[in-house]
């Protein structure tokens, strides 16, 4: 059985034990809304802690001795993983909400650049490939969320959890914040994975080297970096599963 097979077996379980409703909701996106914030910030050398990320998110407590930047960026994130959710229910995601998601995440650390494309030149530290040119940018996404809508139109498309993948791959390809792109297209990502009814890709920060490594490898071949993002999934998967006490198919 492939990892898009055990994927998929699992999704069937999980769907039936849906739907989820009040306090079960609840308490699952809570869960991850810390999960996720945390793990993708710390990729991005966030120094607080998942229970620092926690009494930040759930009491409202900072944190004494940490940078006021990693206070933003946790609160920022959390604001993006709600609206995220309010994508749930379509199939579809759009510039817009990319636009949104950045503006919610940056906007308290620099109000001028929240939900606005770059306008200079950017270079990834330890990357040989070149992003996009700023005066490109535009037209750039544009073509991207055009084919991200072209291609779940397709009657024979990818597995969704390639497609996901492809568009957190793509979209960091163009880079097209000053900053926050890699939380923006893991958010963009795991929008996608919800709204095709899969478990989100959390990525915990001891695995920052494997993926850091394999995106830079995706610019040549990407299946390496697709498998990465199917084995993430499948490990929530099995978490909720184990959550909400759904027996493992066997």
């Amino acid at each position: 059985m492939t990892i898009y097979e055990r994927l998929d077996a699992n999704k069937v379980a999980i769907d039936a034990a849906r739907p989820f409703e009040g306090e079960t909701l609840r308490q699952l996106r809570e869960y991850y809304r810390i999960g996720l914030t945390w793990t993708s910030n710390a990729l991005e050398g966030n120094s607080l802690t998942e229970a620092e990320t926690k009494v930040l998110l759930e009491d409202g407590l900072t944190v004494g001795g940490k940078p006021l930047r990693d206070t933003f960026e946790a609160v920022g994130h959390a604001q993006a993983y709600d609206f995220m959710f309010t994508l749930l229910r379509n199939r579809c995601i759009t510039e817009s909400d990319a636009l949104t998601m950045h503006r919610m995440f940056y906007r308290g650390i620099d109000e001028s650049g929240a939900g606005r494309y770059r306008d200079r030149a950017v270079f990834i530290t330890g990357s040989k490939y070149s992003v996009c040119k700023a005066e490109r940018i535009a037209r750039e996404m544009e073509k991207l969320f055009a084919w991200a809508a072209k291609e779940r139109d397709k009657k024979k498309q990818n597995h969704p959890v390639k497609f996901a993948a492809q568009l957190h791959k793509r979209f960091v390809f163009i880079h097209p914040f000053i900053d926050g792109n890699g939380r923006i297209s893991r958010l963009l990502m795991n929008a996608a994975l919800i709204q095709d009814g899969y478990m989100m890709a959390i990525i915990p920060p001891i695995l920052r080297q494997e993926y850091v490594s394999l995106l830079e490898l995706a610019h040549k071949d990407d299946s390496p970096f697709m498998d990465f993002i199917a084995e993430r999934v499948l490990e929530t998967e099995r978490e909720v599963m184990r959550l909400l006490h759904i027996p493992l198919p066997k």
